[in-house]
């Protein structure tokens, strides 16, 4: 027995990895680190999280900020930052289409966007960018005249999408090409780019780098960008049921003590955003803000890198500040002078959308009265690496308005998103 022990002792030796970004733990239980640091890895307990050492102090880490040195490591998987195969291979299925298409909010954004300026698409070009099975490819030709339209398609989908153009009667109007943004050719400059590119948070996985550099090499000068302009919406929200089901379960299940798992829970559950979160109205503590405003005119790739944003809540009601709640509103600008604006909004206030809303766990409630104030930062930071991935970093600071309530609580963290 002793000599099988050695042996497993042996087999969970500690690997070293180096540090690709800074990261700012938050809590006890997570390490920071910089750059460049050296880290032993002891146990990889999941994918996003590893148990890892840093100058003999031990902690968790997130896996995607970490990799071993190139002439240690053969792991091929490197050579594909973007994750191409398996991202664009999730939409040569049918899941992901059939969630989108039935999201009827999304789907109907975009074809009364195209109704509304369905006088001014004739004879324009449009370029759909990530078409998928070219439904808004399909609502130009059909609800409007445009000269051409290009409708872009990495994933294997697009060999479906050719038969649907031609099944539905549009194949003189509609040209598949697939490909990446990066690499397509075409054999004219757009009048329109339209593409639905936006992801949890925004900007998780970070399509809108294609739509930019589409945008940059075949939109004409004055050209329109549908969406045109995109904001990120925060609230201090609470979230009671969520609290009730994955931490405070553990204080008397049975009638047993189970809090040391507390712990572990806050770690396993709240470290990491949780998507697909529906808040309702009356779990937030204040007005929303818009903390990211994205011209897409204007945005450029290199900014993509880290966006920041401040908030600034007044408390409307006393309550229990479990975290944060995000979601996301994209406008599509006119191209008739006066013309209407078209808004999605995947917010509480509107119909569900596929995308429902993001939630961000504090790691430790706090009590909250009405006139407290709730400021500070976010801050949006992309993987150095993993360029589909981000880090979402919170600051806030509660401030009470009365003597009963603690002055000031600060507290900071991270959260990784990965596909």
């Amino acid at each position: 027995m002793q000599a099988e022990k050695e042996e497993d002792e042996d087999d969970t030796s500690p690997e070293e990895y180096v540090a690709v970004s800074n990261f700012t733990g938050s809590g006890s239980d997570q390490l920071s680190f910089s750059s460049g640091d050296a880290l032993l890895v002891h146990a990889k307990p999941s994918p996003e999280w590893w148990w890892a050492e840093l100058q003999g102090v031990i902690g968790y880490v997130p896996a995607g900020y970490l990799r071993q040195d190139a002439a240690e490591e053969e792991d091929t998987s490197l050579e594909d930052p973007w994750q191409d195969e398996e991202y664009f291979g999730s939409y040569g299925t049918l899941r992901l289409h059939l969630e989108m298409l039935s999201d009827k909010s999304r789907t109907e954004a975009y074809r009364q966007v195209v109704l509304s300026n369905s006088a001014s698409l004739r004879n324009k070009v449009v370029m759909d960018l990530g078409c998928g099975t070219g439904i808004i490819s399909l609502f130009c030709a059909q609800l409007a005249q445009p000269s051409g339209v290009y409708a872009v398609e990495a994933s294997s989908m697009a060999e479906y999408t050719r038969q649907l153009v031609k099944q539905n009667s549009c194949e003189e109007v509609v040209t598949v090409l697939q490909g990446r943004a990066e690499e397509i050719e075409l054999p004219e400059q757009v009048d329109v780019l339209v593409s639905e590119w936006m992801g949890n948070c925004l900007l998780f996985e970070f399509m809108v780098e294609s739509v930019l550099l589409a945008r940059d090499r075949w939109l004409k000068d004055g050209g329109v960008m549908w969406p045109s302009s995109a904001a990120l919406t925060l609230v201090p929200c609470q979230a009671n049921s969520y609290y009730a089901e994955k931490m405070a379960f553990w204080e008397r299940p049975y009638g047993l003590d189970f809090t040391p798992l507390q712990p572990l829970a806050q770690q396993e559950f709240f470290a990491k955003p949780k998507f697909s979160h529906l808040i309702e109205p009356n779990d937030c503590l204040t007005v929303p803000c818009d903390v990211i405003l994205l011209d897409m005119y204007t945005l450029q790739v290199k900014d993509l890198e880290e966006i920041k944003g401040q908030f600034h809540f007044c408390v409307e009601k006393s309550g229990v500040f479990h975290g944060f709640t995000a979601w996301f509103t994209v406008h599509f600008k006119s191209l008739e002078a006066g013309g209407a604006t078209v808004e999605l909004n995947t917010g509480p206030n509107s119909d569900p959308t596929h995308w429902k809303q993001t939630l961000f766990m504090l790691d430790r409630p706090v009590s909250v009265c009405a006139g407290d104030s709730i400021t500070g930062t976010i801050v949006l930071c992309r993987n150095p690496v993993w360029r589909r991935h981000m880090t979402v970093t919170l600051h806030w600071s509660v401030n009470g308005s009365t003597e009963d309530t603690d002055n000031c609580q600060v507290g900071t963290k991270s959260f990784p998103m990965w596909r």
